[in-house]
């Protein structure tokens, strides 16, 4: 039986307002149009299909985003390290702390969607085709899931943590890593 490779972790954040800290996890509204454009147009210039939103993947990622900015003290974990991926789905992950600033204030730090997989996409360059592999002490997880060929459908959310950090999961269909297999 195949495993899919660990998905490897970034950074990330989406829309700026101002929020109390709390407790417990609070929704980020996302736009998936801009998500999806992006993911789109990194598979399009490999000439892929492209990817469409699933609403199931975005609320099963929005479980995942709320549980790790409660229960997990917003770290990044993904699923299948904890157990609990029932789906198998892919999974690219993406975390951005509070803007602080000098006199104490904290607020949410003003990321796009398209940014986010901006960054995941440009772990292009620490991936070699020809031998399969990321570039030694890299990471390119995010990139291949982004552009695994047999996936078709994606959906994504993210959760406000208790100090104002961001907590951003998206899910992919069929999941992609395999090892032992090429993206496209």
């Amino acid at each position: 039986m195949q495993r899919p490779l660990a998905l490897l972790i970034l950074s990330l954040s989406c829309v700026a307002c101002a929020v109390t800290p709390n407790s417990s996890a609070r929704s980020l509204a996302l736009n998936q149009g801009l998500f999806l454009s992006a993911h789109n147009e990194v598979r399009t210039d490999l000439g892929l299909t492209k990817l469409t939103w699933s609403e199931p993947l975005a609320e099963y990622a929005q479980v995942w985003a709320n549980t790790l900015a409660t229960r997990y003290a917003c770290s990044m974990q993904h699923r299948s390290e904890v157990g609990r991926d029932d789906w198998q789905v892919g999974e690219n992950l993406f975390w951005a702390g509070a803007r602080r600033w000098t006199d104490g204030r904290r607020e949410l730090e003003p990321i796009s969607p398209r940014r986010v997989v901006a960054l995941w996409a440009e772990e292009v360059k620490d991936y070699n085709y020809a031998n399969n592999q990321c570039r030694s002490g890299a990471q390119c997880g995010h990139y291949t899931q982004i552009v695994w060929r047999d996936t078709q459908a994606m959906g994504c959310a993210a959760a406000i943590c208790g100090d104002l950090g961001q907590i951003w999961v998206c899910n992919y269909s069929p999941a992609g890593n395999w090892l032992g297999q090429r993206p496209y």
